[in-house]
């Protein structure tokens, strides 16, 4: 299998299992910024396209006041995610 050119966040940082990324999410009917934890990169194709998609662990830190009920892994797209940290949890320490 050939080699898969890098995956980026929107503002073109570099994006791996186990980085802390920051995304928008949903909340009754508004928007929240909320913090998770890459845990897989995939691709999607939509309409003939392929578009790469990160599975992430919401890490419980969100805007607002209202905290979140649940800790589920949610399905985010590279295009509405935010590089905070790299490398949060030494996973890519074990593949070296």
């Amino acid at each position: 299998m050939a080699d898969r050119g890098t995956v980026t966040d929107y503002a073109g940082e570099a994006l791996y299992t186990g980085d802390l990324i920051n995304y928008p999410s949903r909340r009754k009917n508004g928007v929240r910024a909320a913090d998770a934890i890459i845990r897989e990169i995939y691709f999607d194709r939509v309409g003939g396209r392929l578009f790469p998609m990160l599975k992430v662990e919401p890490t419980g830190m969100d805007s607002g006041h209202v905290p979140r009920r649940s800790l589920r892994m949610e399905h985010v797209a590279t295009t509405h995610a935010r590089l905070l940290r790299s490398n949060v949890t030494g996973e890519q320490d074990e593949s070296n």
